[in-house]
């Protein structure tokens, strides 16, 4: 079964991203912060990461490029808010390979998903 990583600081959010992903097959683990969020990809070594940019104590861009050093292959996408157009490019330039923006859409992250698996 294939897992995801769903990382952002706002429950209901993971909540969401949770409920979506489990109704659609996959085995979802979370995280509530950035440094949490790299913890948990050592620990679990999840197939793909749905990772929130903006958080407390370690944002997302910071825990990409952590992730990117324990695992270059790693399957991340960036969930971001809107207007934070020069936070996503700098994502992808270090290894994010698709981005989803919040309030985000079933099929959006879906296709994500897909995308950063493929």
């Amino acid at each position: 079964m294939t897992k995801i990583l769903v990382v952002d600081d706002a429950q209901f959010m993971r909540m969401k991203a949770t409920k979506l992903l489990t109704s659609k097959g996959f085995d979802v683990i979370e995280a509530a912060t950035g440094a949490e969020a790299v913890e948990t990809y050592k620990a679990e070594s999840p197939d793909a990461v749905l990772l929130d940019i903006t958080m407390p104590d370690m944002d997302g861009l910071q825990a990409l490029k952590e992730i990117k050093k324990l695992d270059p292959n790693a399957n991340v996408a960036m969930v971001t808010a809107m207007g934070q157009q020069s936070i996503v490019m700098e994502a992808l330039k270090a290894g994010a390979k698709d981005f989803v923006v919040k309030p985000f859409d079933a099929e959006r992250v879906l296709a994500a998903i897909e995308k950063i698996m493929a």
